[in-house]
């Protein structure tokens, strides 16, 4: 599905928002630095769904924590979204937490050792499989 230009804007202006919103407007402990990296809005404007992604939040617990209290502030969010732009509605905004940060170089390394692995099959050696489950294991 394709987003309109209207969508587009929205999403943009709501990302650049919240990330202000949060930057200078949040006095809870549990929000430290934390990064908006991508609004969708639905189709009718009602809803946007914030992705945002944190260096404070390491663990799993953390980070669910982290989208609780934003969640819970969603409607302070959306109240603060409304004193900023004169549409007839304001999205209800809705987090989730993105992981392409910790995604990211974990897939930046599976890509350089097939990489690797490619290179070294084109000079005429070819690697054994570095796991324990190769081709002939039998052991199941």
């Amino acid at each position: 599905m394709r987003e309109s230009g209207r969508d587009l804007r929205v999403a943009d202006f709501i990302r650049d928002e919240i990330a202000s919103i949060i930057q200078r407007g949040m006095r809870d402990p549990r929000v430290g630095m934390v990064s908006v990296n991508e609004v969708k809005v639905s189709r009718d404007l009602s809803y946007a769904d914030v992705y945002v992604s944190s260096l404070d939040a390491t663990t799993d617990t953390a980070r669910r924590e982290l989208i609780d209290v934003l969640n819970g502030a969603a409607g302070y969010f959306r109240s603060e979204l409304a004193k900023r732009h004169t549409m007839r509605t304001t999205p209800r905004p809705r987090f989730h937490y993105d992981e392409l940060m910790e995604r990211g170089p974990r897939l930046e390394s599976l890509i350089e050792r097939a990489v690797r692995a490619d290179a070294a099959r084109a000079a005429g050696r070819v690697d054994e499989p570095t796991d324990d489950t190769g081709p002939g294991d039998t052991r199941g």
